[in-house]
């Protein structure tokens, strides 16, 4: 039997976050980044579902459960990042600020300027997200893929009108090729992690994201819901999960919710580097191959690290037998629980939620994190079924069911 996760506690986590600096994440930066993002037509807050009868299920007070899905149209939150990040570097090559623009009126401003290309790697859905804003912005998008992409989404990403290629390479090595491509072509790299000298666009792509978070704690507060005691975010790079974490410290200077990080078991570079001796960020070679696409990055954003390395308590390493674990369970809602269709990578905070809250070895990890009878819970489904078929083949059929027998032990 595949051992399901493996995890570890962070030593290197801060009880304090005035040890770094949050100032890209406080609320009237975000709230300027979401007073632009809002003025596109398709823009909606997404839904948050409060799971009752799921909470009770697993014996603790709350879970809460944001539906990516409905972003935009793209079935995946990327595309906050994306419009955001490619309208100000269109607002800054007209010497304007994008903050005192509406999404039409930077779309007349467009019309000025000579046309850009705009290149990145993805998974899919980055990319959806990266064509779809560049699109609609009258621009020209490249879009490449590592080996082993899934056509469906390839095929979704063209419909927004990018040109689309799967390379026969990793993620990561996608991405140092798609850096050299910009710098040789004078194209403008779209990437959600950062390195030396390309720092700025990264970051803009963070606070496109934390939009989602600022209207988590809005939705939290006019549901009249208690603050969350636990998030559970997906890593990947750490660029969403990290930008999601630095909000909530912003919204809960006095008592932030213990943040604990997700990953594949095969592109496990957060969970490895908080294993280290000292810290240092860890990278996983090879082909990352596992179901959780959008999380198949085997290098940390360095920005990104230094935030969870100091705000992160946790980080697990999980079988994909989790993630479809997590798909099957919000696709089959207990009593009146709404049902949220959700992906692979989607899914994974649920399904490890779900390991740890109804097994013998979950019992006593939950004792180590303070999970109980009166946590509240928040995560994200970062996507739908972004890959219909495969969906349907993981919750149909059963595929990657790989799981042990369950000891019920909460009741």
């Amino acid at each position: 039997m595949t051992k399901q996760l493996r995890w570890t506690l962070n030593r290197f986590h801060s009880k304090s976050s005035t040890k770094i600096d949050l100032s890209p994440f406080q609320h009237q930066t975000i709230d300027q980044v979401r007073s632009f993002l809002r003025t596109h037509p398709a823009y909606q807050k997404t839904p948050m579902y409060s799971l009752k009868n799921l909470a009770t299920h697993l014996n603790i007070s709350n879970l809460a459960v944001k539906d990516e899905s409905f972003r935009f149209g793209l079935n995946a939150f990327k595309g906050m990042g994306g419009l955001y990040a490619i309208g100000r570097v269109i607002a800054e090559r007209a010497g304007l600020d994008l903050h005192s623009l509406t999404f039409n009126q930077l779309l007349e401003v467009q019309k000025n300027l000579e046309k850009m290309t705009f290149i990145t790697a993805t998974d899919g859905n980055h990319g959806r997200g990266v064509a779809w804003a560049a699109s609609r912005l009258g621009q020209k998008s490249l879009i490449f893929m590592p080996k082993g992409s899934s056509l469906s989404r390839m095929q979704s990403i063209e419909q927004e009108g990018a040109e689309v290629q799967i390379t026969d390479m990793n993620y990561d090595d996608t991405v140092r090729m798609c850096s050299n491509l910009a710098k040789e072509n004078d194209w403008i790299l779209v990437q959600d992690t950062s390195w030396k000298s390309y720092e700025e666009i990264p970051l803009w792509i963070m606070q496109g994201y934390s939009v989602i978070a600022s209207e988590m704690t809005e939705q939290l507060n006019t549901e009249q819901m208690e603050p969350p005691t636990h998030v559970i975010l997906q890593a990947g790079v750490g660029s969403f999960a990290a930008s999601m974490t630095a909000y909530f410290a912003n919204a809960y200077p006095d008592n932030p919710p213990q943040i604990i990080l997700v990953e594949p078991g095969a592109a496990d570079c957060f969970f490895r580097s908080f294993t280290t001796h000292d810290g240092h960020m860890e990278q996983v070679k090879g082909d990352l191959a596992t179901i959780m696409a959008g999380l198949s990055c085997g290098v940390p954003n360095p920005y990104a690290y230094q935030l969870l390395k100091n705000l992160a308590v946790a980080s697990f390493s999980c079988a994909d037998s989790l993630s479809a674990l997590g798909m099957r369970v919000l696709g089959n809602p207990i009593g009146d629980d709404q049902r949220i269709i959700s992906g692979e990578s989607g899914s994974i905070p649920i399904g490890l939620l779900y390991y740890l809250r109804t097994t013998e070895e979950g019992a006593e990890i939950c004792n180590a994190l303070s999970i109980d009878g009166d946590s509240r819970i928040l995560c994200v489904s970062t996507e739908g079924d972004t890959d219909p078929s495969f969906y349907r083949d993981i919750v149909w059929k059963g595929y990657h069911s790989n799981l042990p027998a369950y000891s019920e032990i909460i009741k």
